[in-house]
């Protein structure tokens, strides 16, 4: 194996659990998660030879992934195929209380309703990164980053309290 593909295998490895967020995030069912997860993998290699080094891979593999899924997502309305909310996606590793796992459901359910700019937000949120990181992830201004993001909390917290769970 060449030292090139070594080198992505290990980051890959290193960062899978961003991958099964990110598609857990926009994909509803355990196939499409599986299909946008092997997408986003097949995106990163094909342009990892244009990864020059200049961030971290976890940030250039963000935006990759978040570009991915946004475009999959697309594909898959066009399809115009709706499935079922499946209870079994938990792909994380780590037990849950059941309180946590039902805590899990519902913000899984209400951020399937965010657009694809929300989810991305969200995202990238909850993988610690600054509104400044944010920003520069999706485009925006650190600003704008900071004003769409505590809107998109605020829209995902309604979702979820008129889906009947209060926290």
């Amino acid at each position: 194996m060449k030292t090139n593909e070594k080198a992505f295998l290990a980051n890959i490895e290193k960062h899978k659990g961003v991958l099964y967020k990110v598609s857990r995030m926009y994909m509803d069912n355990t196939e499409d998660q599986e299909d946008l997860f092997q997408e986003i993998v097949l995106q990163l290699w094909k342009s990892y030879d244009q990864f020059r080094g200049d961030s971290q891979f976890s940030t250039w593999m963000y935006r990759v992934a978040i570009n991915t899924a946004m475009v999959f997502l697309k594909k898959e309305k066009r399809k115009s195929m709706t499935t079922a909310y499946e209870t079994e996606m938990d792909i994380a590793a780590e037990e849950y209380t059941h309180e946590k796992d039902t805590q899990l459901e519902y913000f899984y359910k209400a951020v399937h309703e965010l657009n694809t700019v929300e989810k991305a937000l969200i995202f990238l949120f909850l993988e610690g990164q600054s509104h400044k990181e944010i920003g520069k992830n999706l485009g925006l201004t650190e600003v704008n980053a900071r004003v769409k993001l505590n809107r998109t909390k605020e829209k995902l917290q309604k979702i979820i309290q008129a889906n009947g769970y209060e926290f």
